[in-house]
């Protein structure tokens, strides 16, 4: 039989390379989607079992042609929608470049890829599709106003799609991390340290007294939940990861 197929955007770096090696582990016939692909990825992935492949997610064409190209080997059935990006800025200092690049990256490009896997799982009967939103998803904080109004498009896509895949087999779910010790919390770090003149410990502080349980939370904690819904026969969840336990 073959193996059934991963696909997981992001899926080099940070919380995509921990799910991509779960995957693996657990299986799957994996591909790692980059915008960009260095040598030392390839290798470090390959090792794993993961196949890296380039693709823009935000870009119709390309995503269209990866998805045909994987589709030959085997239908996806897991997507992990996990490519994203961040920035900080007041309302009145967001550019509409920053605007358009974080929406264009956090939301249209789930919506490109889920559109890419849809078709073929709906007629299989089975697939699952997890993205990785945001406590950003949920509510509103200052100097976000790109980011948060990306993730909350995200969400609601999502909520969407677990509407329209109701009882087909098909689930749509979503995982909501507050800050996670990634490089793009890191460039975060640096960014506070920068504007306020403490330093990079101090500035971690400072993020994480931000979240209900004030800590960051970990690569691994965000990937289990993940997992958790790859496993689950559930649709229309949305786990919140907002820096408390997981039960």
């Amino acid at each position: 039989m073959k193996k059934r197929t991963a696909v997981v955007t992001g899926g080099t770096r940070g919380i995509g390379a921990e799910v991509s090696r779960r995957l693996a582990a657990a299986g799957y016939r994996t591909i790692a989607l980059a915008r960009s692909v260095p040598d030392s990825a390839v290798l470090e992935s390959e090792l794993l079992g993961v196949q890296v492949l380039a693709c823009d997610v935000t870009s119709p064409d390309d995503v269209v042609t990866t998805f045909a190209n994987i589709a030959t080997s085997g239908p996806v059935t897991v997507l992990v929608n996990n490519a994203g990006i961040s920035s900080s800025n007041s309302l009145l200092r967001t550019t509409l470049a920053e605007w358009d690049q974080n929406l264009s990256v956090n939301a249209t490009g789930p919506f490109l890829c889920s559109q890419a896997v849809l078709g073929p799982m709906l007629e299989a009967g089975r697939g699952q599709i997890v993205t990785v939103a945001s406590t950003a998803s949920l509510e509103g904080s200052p100097y976000i106003a790109a980011y948060a109004a990306s993730k909350h498009a995200v969400i609601g896509l999502m909520r969407v799609l677990a509407t329209e895949v109701e009882g087909t087999g098909v689930t749509a779910n979503s995982v909501c991390p507050t800050f996670v010790r990634t490089e793009m919390t890191t460039a975060s770090i640096a960014n506070i340290a920068e504007r306020t003149g403490c330093d990079l410990a101090e500035a971690e502080a400072k993020l994480a007294q931000a979240t209900p349980h004030g800590r960051i939370l970990e690569v691994d904690e965000v990937a289990s939940a993940i997992m958790d819904l790859v496993g689950s026969s559930g649709s229309g969840q949305e786990v919140l990861l907002d820096g408390g336990q997981r039960e």
